[in-house]
């Protein structure tokens, strides 16, 4: 069962939210807030597998609930999805630089929501289709360095093809066959990659390769056909 908390300031749309979520089954919604402060609260109070987090909300924001919930040692099995209406590309970069592991906008279909909260609880970024390409761009274009010696300096060659593959946004089991390698091998790359940059989630892999510049905005990265 996937625990979730849901914090979004009007109370209709989490009354639908909370309807949506749970439909199938394998989803509870554990707890409720109204705002960025009170979500915080409830969080660390019930530690549940996934928030569903608004980002335009009285006395704290969202940006800045998630920004606590991701510095909160407490909290590091705690993953944040953004849903919100808005697509502003600030908002889209500011919620994935602060540790959200997902970005939604509210438009999405009721089976692409319990999707999304399934895939963030198991610990793969996620991030609309409409918005990925502007949030990476704008990570590389505001971030992108020449290539880190200092922080792939750890890594084998493996690895680094690894992270560029999470970089460019696939999945474990897209990873897999595209390595030519199993799925549990797949995940057990992706953990060790975890562990040795000390990301707390796959979102943060994947800004890691567009900051170090092991991908670029195009989506190749050294070593690819141009």
């Amino acid at each position: 069962m996937i625990r979730v908390v849901l914090v979004d300031d009007q109370e209709l749309v989490r009354t639908g939210l909370r309807a949506l979520a749970e439909h199938d089954g394998d989803i509870a919604v554990v707890g409720e807030a109204a705002t960025g402060r009170s979500g915080l609260g409830r969080v660390r109070e019930l530690r549940p597998d996934v928030v569903l987090m608004d980002v335009r909300m009285p006395d704290m924001d969202g940006l800045q609930a998630t920004r606590a919930i991701v510095a909160d040692p407490r909290l590091s099995d705690v993953k944040v999805l953004v849903l919100t209406t808005f697509d502003e590309d600030e908002d889209v970069f500011e919620a994935i630089a602060s540790g959200a592991s997902g970005y939604l906008l509210k438009h999405v279909s009721a089976a692409e929501l319990r999707a999304a909260v399934r895939v963030v609880a198991g610990g793969e970024a996620l991030l609309s289709p409409s918005v990925t390409r502007t949030v990476m761009t704008a990570l590389a274009e505001a971030r992108r360095r020449p290539l880190d010696d200092a922080v792939l300096a750890g890594l084998t060659e493996r690895e680094r093809e690894v992270l560029a593959h999470v970089g460019r946004g696939l999945s474990n089991d897209e990873l897999a066959r595209a390595m030519a390698i199993s799925p549990a091998t797949a995940r057990t790359y992706v953990s060790r990659l975890l562990a040795k940059l000390g990301a707390r989630d796959r979102s943060r892999l994947v800004i890691v390769a567009y900051e170090s510049g092991l991908v670029t905005p195009g989506g190749q990265g050294p070593g690819d056909a141009a």
